[in-house]
C-alpha cells in the first residue's frame, strides 16, 4: 500500500477547510469535555490583567485563542513563502502546527503565550532578513524589541534573545552594530514597562517584576503515563523527521540550510528553557509547536516516499489518541 502526501501538501479549498475543521473539532472537544489544567503558569502583572478580562477555561478566552492560532497559522505560511524554508509551496506547516496546538489543550486559555508566539514570528521575520548584511541593525533591533516585548508577558522568553545572537552568526549577520541593536530593542520595552509602573507605584518592588523561578528537581512519576509515552513518541518522530530534512539540505540554497539550523537550534534552547523554568512550561508550547511543525514539514513535504507517509500517518494518530486518552485519564 502506498500513501502520498501529495494530496496534503497543496490540498484542493474542500480538503483544507476539512483539516482545519478537524483541528477545531479537537479543540472545541476539550472545551466541551473540560479538559483543562486548572493551574495558571502564567502569573506576570500583565497576564492577570489579561485573565482578569478573559476568564481561564472560559468560552470567551477559547475563542480569543482559537482566533489568535489562526493569525499564527496564516503568518506560518506567509514566512515559510517569503523565505522558502521549504523549497515549495506546502499547506503541512498550517495542519501540523493546527493539530499541535489543538493536542495540547493546556495551552488553549493561555492568551499570553498566543499573544507571544504570533510577536516571536514577527520577529522571525525581522532576522531572516538579515542575512549576510552586518548593518541589518533596525531588524535586529525589532526583532529584539518584539521579543522583548514577548518577555513581558512570559518573563523566561527574554532567553531567547541571546540565542538570537548565535543565529545572527549563521545568517553571517553578526556585528557591532546588530549586536547593539539588538541590546537596545532587548532593553527598551523593560526600560519603559518599569519606568510606568514606578511612576503608577513609587514603593514598587522591582524584584517583583520579574517572574524567573527555576526548578531543579525533576520528578518523573509526577507526569501522567500517556504524556510520558506521547512526549517520547513525539521526540522520536521529531528526530525522524530532522534526520530526513538533513539528508536533502544539500540540495537547498546556503541560505535556506542556515534558516533550517537556527530552527533547530531554537527548538532545542526551547526545549532546554521550558524544563529549565518547568512552572511555566506549558506557555512555551504554542512557539515548540511553531519551530516542530516548520521542521517537520520539510522531510515530509519533500520527501515524496511511503516511509514518510507512514510517519505523518502515524504523527496524526497519536496525537489524536492523544486527546482521546484525556478522557480516560483520572
Amino acid at each position: 500500500m502506498r500513501i502520498t502526501l501529495k494530496n496534503l501538501i497543496i490540498p484542493s479549498i474542500p480538503l483544507a477547510v476539512f483539516l482545519v475543521g478537524t483541528c477545531f473539532i479537537l479543540w472545541i472537544s476539550a472545551y466541551f469535555g473540560a479538559r483543562y489544567s486548572t493551574d495558571s503558569t502564567q502569573v506576570t502583572s500583565i497576564v492577570e490583567s489579561l485573565q482578569s478580562v478573559f476568564l481561564p477555561n472560559s468560552l470567551l478566552s477559547n475563542l480569543v485563542c482559537m482566533s489568535l492560532t489562526m493569525l499564527n497559522a496564516f503568518l506560518i505560511a506567509q514566512i515559510n513563502n517569503r523565505f522558502t524554508i521549504i523549497r515549495t509551496r506546502t499547506f503541512l506547516p498550517i495542519f501540523i502546527f493546527l493539530l499541535l496546538t489543538a493536542s495540547w489543550n493546556q495551552t488553549h486559555t493561555l492568551i499570553g503565550s498566543h499573544i507571544s508566539l504570533t510577536l516571536f514570528i514577527f520577529a522571525l521575520f525581522n532576522f531572516f532578513r538579515m542575512a549576510r548584511d552586518r548593518k541589518a541593525s533596525e531588524d535586529a533591533f525589532m526583532g529584539s524589541l518584539l521579543i522583548s516585548i514577548s518577555s513581558l508577558l512570559i518573563n523566561p522568553l527574554i532567553f531567547i534573545i541571546p540565542m538570537c545572537w548565535i543565529g545572527f552568526m549563521m545568517f553571517q549577520s553578526f556585528s557591532l552594530r546588530t549586536f547593539l541593536a539588538s541590546v537596545f530593542g532587548m532593553l527598551t520595552p523593560w526600560i519603559l514597562y518599569l519606568s510606568i509602573v514606578i511612576m503608577v507605584q513609587p514603593d514598587y518592588n522591582l524584584s517583583k517584576a520579574f517572574n524567573i523561578n527555576i526548578i531543579s528537581d525533576l520528578n518523573i512519576n509526577q507526569f501522567p503515563l500517556s504524556e510520558l509515552i506521547y512526549t517520547s513518541l513525539m521526540g522520536i518522530i521529531g528526530i525522524i523527521g530532522i534526520v530526513g530534512m538533513y539528508s536533502i539540505t544539500n540540495s537547498d540554497a546556503i541560505n535556506t540550510r542556515n534558516k533550517l539550523n537556527f530552527l533547530l537550534f531554537l527548538l532545542i534552547s526551547l526545549l532546554i528553557l521550558s524544563f529549565i523554568f518547568r512552572n511555566q512550561f506549558i506557555s512555551f508550547l504554542p512557539l515548540i509547536a511553531l519551530v516542530y511543525a516548520m521542521l517537520m514539514s520539510h522531510p515530509l513535504t519533500l520527501k515524496q516516499n511511503n516511509f514518510y507517509g507512514i510517519v505523518f500517518l502515524v504523527f496524526c494518530i497519536i496525537n489524536i489518541a492523544f486527546v482521546v486518552s484525556k478522557y480516560f485519564s483520572i
